[in-house]
């Protein structure tokens, strides 16, 4: 099998090849003044792919270089598993390419691809003790007995099962099985480690421990790690670089830093730790308004008076006995003990919710001042200020949208047929427990807490998202009838 294998050893590159391959992301470029590709190990170019009718990964990519350990992040469901699937060969993808060292692997099978997977089951062979289990891929390589005696033995002492040899698999616990699944791997001396939520089953403690293993494994083997998983906290402890997805799309990639204290957009700012996420307006660069007040912040860049989301790390909010001078006053609505810290969530003196935490308890029905300090707001810019959604003109009165027929101001003006863009505002839909209360239907897919009220993204039946403002409280999954009244569509004419 060996002599099958692929030589991936990085190749010179035409500047041609390197203006064809270069993505459409900062920094994906990579050639020097010879041609030779130097940064990235592994590239990801504009991969998607469906199963049947359903799409589950939406132009994802991606670069990774040499030495790195990057985490694939998201909720189950995002196509994290799915895209690593296709870097090991198991999948192929419906479009795009993916490279290794400049040679695209796209359609290679995965006994050539210079990489291992760690799965989260650990597939280990149950009749084989731990040193035949290591040394499976090596035996089939026929490589001499010596030498791989020599490899096993050193591979046991980097994964800490070092007089573990005799050991028959069974008899090991969870965190000790992952040792020798991860030993497994990388006695082949892969370029690049996959693992898909290799942690999972373990208990938190394990777990824990299991992630400083690994970080150190990483850093004394010195290959690409690529590790998927919807462990926030495991993310942002191991990781050089965390690449953010949902729905098939990946929403930020960065360091764990960057990542926690600059998200590009709610999904990441809600699913990345604990957040206070409000609806405000930009007044003017460095001060925004929110809670019906305005503050100094650091943030730039934006337009005048642009509505935008306003994060809040609950860490970062100042919480001190009431002091009747201070910008923020409220009470103490519930108080948790977490270990480390309190935390607790206050109403404001005009109706907000925040959560703050603190190594201070404040008491139950207490009066508190808050203090935000401008480095500690951040500003996102929204993806969207309102509805824009494709229609057609049914008659002057009606338009097809989201899968239904909804009733319109008369549009003397629109001939039946004609392409429109309807424009609802977040606060103009409003959701039905039965979807034959609405003239369409969708599924909520996504709920965000913003102080007083909730955003919630519902999916239509036509495959479209929407956002709607509710003071209701729905579930993530719930099916929904969709209302809109026809004074709150606003057409216009689409090209």
């Amino acid at each position: 099998m060996a002599d099958r294998i692929l030589d991936l050893t990085p190749k010179p590159l035409s500047s041609e090849d390197c203006t064809q391959r270069a993505p459409d992301i900062p920094g994906a470029a990579a050639c020097d003044i010879n041609g030779n590709e130097k940064t990235y190990i592994i590239e990801i170019n504009h991969i998607s792919k469906w199963f049947g009718d359903k799409q589950v990964l939406d132009d994802v990519s991606l670069f990774v270089k040499k030495g790195e350990f990057v985490t694939i992040l998201g909720p189950s469901g995002c196509g994290k598993t799915t895209l690593l699937r296709i870097l090991a060969g198991f999948t192929t993808p419906t479009e795009g390419t993916v490279y290794i060292n400049g040679t695209d692997i796209t359609m290679m099978p995965p006994y050539q691809r210079p990489m291992n997977t760690v799965f989260q089951r650990y597939a280990l062979f149950p009749h084989l003790n731990v040193y035949d289990n290591i040394a499976f891929g090596l035996k089939l390589k026929k490589e001499d007995e010596d030498s791989i005696d020599t490899q096993v033995r050193r591979v046991l002492k980097i994964v800490g099962l070092s007089d573990y040899e005799e050991r028959d698999v069974d008899s090991l616990s969870g965190g000790q099985q992952q040792r020798v699944a991860i030993a497994r791997a990388i006695i082949n001396k892969p370029q690049v480690l996959l693992l898909d939520e290799p942690l999972a089953a373990l208990d938190l403690k394990m777990r824990k421990d299991m992630q400083l293993e690994l970080k150190q494994m990483h850093k004394e083997l010195g290959i690409t790690f690529i590790y998927v998983t919807h462990d926030q906290e495991e993310a942002l402890t191991l990781s050089d670089t965390i690449v953010v997805m949902n729905k098939g799309k990946v929403q930020q990639i960065g360091r764990p830093t960057d990542i926690y204290n600059e998200p590009v957009n709610p999904f990441v700012a809600d699913f990345i730790g604990d957040s206070n996420i409000l609806s405000g307006i930009m007044v003017e660069d460095r001060k925004v308004q929110f809670m019906y007040q305005e503050f100094e912040c650091v943030d730039e860049g934006f337009q005048p008076n642009e509505h935008v989301d306003v994060v809040l790390r609950p860490e970062d909010i100042y919480i001190m006995a009431h002091n009747s001078n201070a910008m923020i006053n409220g009470k103490v609505e519930t108080c948790i003990f977490k270990g480390v810290h309190y935390e607790m969530t206050v109403i404001t003196d005009n109706g907000y919710e925040l959560l703050i935490q603190d190594y201070n308890m404040f008491e139950v029905g207490q009066e508190v001042s808050l203090i935000i300090k401008p480095s500690d707001i951040h500003v996102m810019h929204r993806e969207f200020q309102t509805n824009n959604i494709e229609a057609v003109m049914k008659d002057q009165t009606h338009i097809e949208m989201l899968g239904g027929i909804f009733e319109c101001l008369p549009q003397d003006n629109m001939e039946s047929g004609a392409k429109v863009t309807a424009t609802v505002g977040f606060h103009d839909i409003e959701l039905m427990d039965y979807t034959e209360d609405g003239a369409s239907a969708g599924m909520v897919s996504f709920i965000l807490f913003k102080g007083k009220q909730y955003q919630v993204t519902v999916t239509t039946d036509s495959g479209e998202d929407i956002l709607v403002n509710t003071d209701d409280v729905w579930d993530d999954g719930d099916i929904v009838g969709i209302k809109i009244l026809p004074q709150d569509i606003k057409i216009s004419a689409r090209e």
